[in-house]
């Protein structure tokens, strides 16, 4: 590990190109979490509605969860989850 007091952190280790590349980065990426945190709070919004009209949200998120899956990747967690409640004589 290199010791922090050899550790030269000034502005002039970066091109001023890189500089103004790396603040375009950096806040892409902070607009990118503030759009995160609005659609997350419509989401929320989306899932109390849901639930006002008598939806189980906990199923609601399964279900999107499911459909987001490949159909045979499903199928097959389904069948090995039925074999394993089987063995436990669960179904």
């Amino acid at each position: 590990m290199a010791d922090d007091a050899n550790f030269d952190a000034s502005s002039d280790v970066l091109t001023s190109a890189a500089q103004g590349r790396l603040r375009t980065i950096i806040e892409r990426i902070e607009r990118l979490e503030e759009d995160k945190a609005a659609i997350m709070a419509d989401q929320k919004e989306v899932f109390a509605e849901a639930k006002g009209e008598g939806y189980d949200v906990k199923i609601l998120r399964k279900v999107i969860r499911l459909r987001k899956q490949d159909k045979a990747k499903r199928q097959e967690e389904e069948a090995i989850l039925d074999l394993y409640l089987s063995a436990l004589g669960e179904i």
